[in-house]
């Protein structure tokens, strides 16, 4: 028999156990920081040559368990931002099964985001013991990508619960985000190999690492992937526009894609110009940026098709 004071008592505790929306949405913003963050530290990795200034893992040799040198450090301070991401997506996770009112849907957005993470571990380890393979390197940098667009996906879920529902879109709106999702993946596929056949190898010394393809052929097919991708994003912006009283969010979400889309390509063409001798640090915004960029279009094409409540 249970007793009633022992019952009421229970509530209390089970409530304490769950998750506020509002604390959940802020949860998931940490998330889509740290994994953008992981992006620029990896980067850094390959971009300095440090690919594998830490042979061993999760060691970083066999003779120290700690780095020591310029490119060691480099690579395991990675390693130790990779901990803090992982971390951070299990909190995510673990919210998402606690928050209140929150959807089967956002509940396994969330959960994807932290076996993603988690995988990028062992992805890692296995692309040093096989020297940087760049097909290896290309999936761990895709995968990058991917798990900051569920991260958004998330946290468009997120603001359903805090903000409530909003008003349908036309079905000519989702084609559009769904045009504009389809042509992003090809930009960035079409970027990361770009990156893979460029002057930064990934490591530094006498170790060779293989380019893929050629850095000028990838570029000619970048550079219209690029133009597909803009072509699709105005004919959405020119219709956000004719909708403006009804949708004033869309428009400032093209408002946005612009300034980013903007700064990218002014950035990949500095890129270009300078290629024999472009500094590491502008490829590092170029795919900072890149994943800036694809982030702000998914949660853009996300929010067509499931519209979050009004500001």
């Amino acid at each position: 028999m249970v007793h009633a004071g022992s019952a009421s008592a229970a509530v209390p505790r089970r409530l304490a156990r769950t998750v506020s929306p509002v604390v959940f949405r802020r949860i998931a913003f940490a998330a889509i920081g740290v994994l953008i963050l992981i992006v620029a530290t990896g980067a850094t990795v390959r971009l300095t040559g440090s690919g594998l200034g830490c042979p061993h893992w999760p060691t970083c040799t066999t003779a120290h368990a700690l780095p020591r040198g310029y490119h060691s450090d480099i690579e395991f301070s990675n390693r130790v931002v990779s901990g803090a991401t992982v971390l951070t997506t299990l909190v995510l996770a673990l919210a998402a099964w606690r928050t209140r009112g929150l959807g089967r849907r956002g509940r396994w957005l969330a959960t994807a985001v932290f076996v993603g993470t988690l995988a990028q571990a062992p992805l890692g380890a296995i692309t040093v013991y096989y020297d940087l393979n760049p097909y290896l390197v290309i999936t761990h940098l895709l995968l990058s990508f991917t798990l900051v667009s569920l991260a958004v996906l998330t946290l468009v879920e997120a603001s359903r619960l805090v903000r409530g529902v909003g008003a349908p879109l036309p079905a000519i709106a989702r084609l559009g985000g769904l045009c504009l999702s389809a042509a992003v993946v090809v930009l960035a596929v079409s970027g990361t190999l770009a990156t893979a056949g460029g002057r930064f190898p990934g490591s530094s010394g006498s170790k060779i690492v293989p380019r893929l393809g050629s850095f000028k052929p990838e570029v000619y097919w970048h550079v219209r992937a690029v133009a597909a991708f803009g072509i699709v994003f105005l004919v959405l912006a020119a219709w956000a526009w004719t909708q403006r009283a009804r949708y004033p969010w869309l428009l400032r979400g093209c408002a946005g894609l612009v300034a980013i889309l903007a700064a990218q390509m002014t950035i990949g063409e500095v890129q270009f110009r300078t290629y024999g001798h472009v500094p590491w640090w502008l490829v590092l915004l170029h795919v900072v940026t890149a994943a800036t960029l694809v982030g702000w279009t998914v949660g853009l094409a996300a929010r067509i098709w499931r519209p979050v409540g009004a500001d």
